[in-house]
């Protein structure tokens, strides 16, 4: 079955190439498209193009169909192209000519427009939730390790005094900056393109602030054009988002793995959450951050894919758009797993209070001894010069006990402050909205 269908038969080679993996990949969408579904007829019914009869078997349908989708035993069956045409032949199996009424004012061009705004914004919530999770995790470490000091390294060479708790805490701060880009990529995608049609509106008198009412959206997109314009650049704005805590988890990952090394030895990872060698007995590898890296590292090309795909495309609708349904729906369960599995094993990991105590280390405490004489009314040139002499020498003993004390220095984090914008932000989704919507549209009688 096709929504296009005609008095004429499309080749099967040319169907199979232009339908690609849509019959799979729909099935992320399927019980979005239903909501879609129930607004759009909630509304349809309202400006009379559905009976008042007819609506409440409509939606009663649509929400056992919604249910399969929530089991997982919805399918697309083959020989049906997509996941609107499956749930419009569902229904006029079901209640015959009355299914055949849903599509009216709509293309499959908003459909598949507001199934993926209210599949992504949905996406986006669990992808808050479990960076959260994270986040929460980084500050508790960055808390309880706060007093451990550890090497800060520039060029990989031995710096100047660190310490867990600016680690833990920075990758944290890290994250309450990630937030900020997903906000703006929920706001985004928070804006209803239904009654949008093929790019051009309908002659249909549509109420579309109904349907973004009854959706939960913030707000429609207004002009019919660009709402079509939007697709392929909601997506790529929505992954430039994920590309960003892609990019904290895979710094996150390689500090992680280098620290675990034995010649660093500055973490240590229990057993259960390290792998071993076929060959080499003793190994404990830190597979688990090496994938979530190179995940990340993946994640983050995803806002190139997608540029790439949609970047020279006119105005209208073009099919190019379909392929990026192929890298941008599985990206989220993606991100989500490295999210998970990022916060499972800091919860676990350990770390070393006695780093220091290998000499080596010495040269780092050589500014906190400079800082010192020119505290005591020495230049700070003639300083450096001193005890760049000593250390050359071999005559500088470094001094551990150190007094950081200014705002996010090794004595004052300032991990409160990182909190508060953590959820100063994240006040900011409203997901309430969202869920209130969507909760209405299926208990509703």
């Amino acid at each position: 079955m096709k929504l296009w269908e005609k008095n004429f038969e499309v080749n099967r080679e040319i169907e199979r190439f232009t339908i690609g993996r849509d019959r799979e990949l729909d099935l992320y969408l399927a019980k979005y498209d239903v909501l879609g579904s129930m607004a759009h007829i909630t509304m349809l019914e309202s400006i009379g193009l559905i009976g008042k009869n007819e609506l409440p078997q409509l939606l009663a349908e649509l929400r056992k169909i919604y249910k399969t989708c929530e089991d997982g035993t919805f399918t697309i069956e083959e020989g049906i192209e997509d996941v609107h045409s499956e749930v419009e032949l569902l229904l006029t199996r079901r209640l015959g000519d009355m299914g055949k009424k849903i599509h009216s004012g709509r293309s499959r061009n908003d459909q598949v427009l507001v199934d993926l705004k209210l599949f992504t914004r949905h996406e986006l919530k669990d992808i808050v939730d479990e960076t959260v999770t994270l986040f929460d995790e980084l500050i508790a470490k960055s808390d309880e390790y706060k007093n451990v000091l550890m090497p800060g390294y520039t060029h990989l060479q031995i710096a100047m005094p660190s310490s867990f708790g600016l680690w833990f805490g920075a990758y944290a701060e890290s994250l309450a900056d990630d937030m900020l880009f997903l906000l703006a990529a929920y706001r985004m995608v928070n804006r209803n393109p239904l009654g949008s049609a093929a790019g051009y509106g309908s002659s249909f008198p549509l109420d579309r602030e109904m349907t973004t009412r009854l959706l939960g959206f913030d707000s429609m997109d207004y002009n019919v054009v660009y709402a079509q314009m939007g697709r392929g650049k909601m997506e790529r704005n929505v992954a430039f988002a994920l590309a960003t805590v892609a990019g904290t988890l895979a710094k996150l990952a390689y500090d992680a793995c280098l620290f675990n090394s034995q010649n660093f030895g500055f973490v240590h990872l229990p057993k259960e959450c390290t792998t071993g060698s076929s060959i080499m007995p003793h190994k404990k590898n830190p597979d688990v951050f090496e994938l979530i890296r190179a995940k990340a590292n993946k994640l983050q090309g995803l806002p190139a894919q997608i540029t790439l795909i949609m970047n020279n495309l006119p105005t209208g609708y073009f099919r190019d758009l379909q392929i990026i349904k192929e890298v941008f729906l599985p990206a989220f369960g993606e991100l989500k797993d490295c999210l998970r599995m990022s916060a499972y094993i800091i919860n676990k990991m350990e770390v070393n209070r006695h780093i220091l105590d290998n000499p080596m280390y010495d040269p780092m405490f050589s500014v906190e001894e400079a800082n010192r004489l020119a505290a005591a009314g020495m230049p700070f040139r003639d300083a450096y010069k001193k005890v760049g002499m000593e250390i050359e020498n071999g005559t500088f003993r470094a001094s551990h006990d150190i007094h950081h004390t200014h705002a996010g220095s090794i004595g004052n984090l300032c991990n409160d402050s990182i909190r508060s914008l953590m959820h100063s932000t994240i006040s900011e989704f409203g997901f309430e909205r969202m869920e209130k919507a969507e909760n209405a549209l299926l208990t509703a009688e």
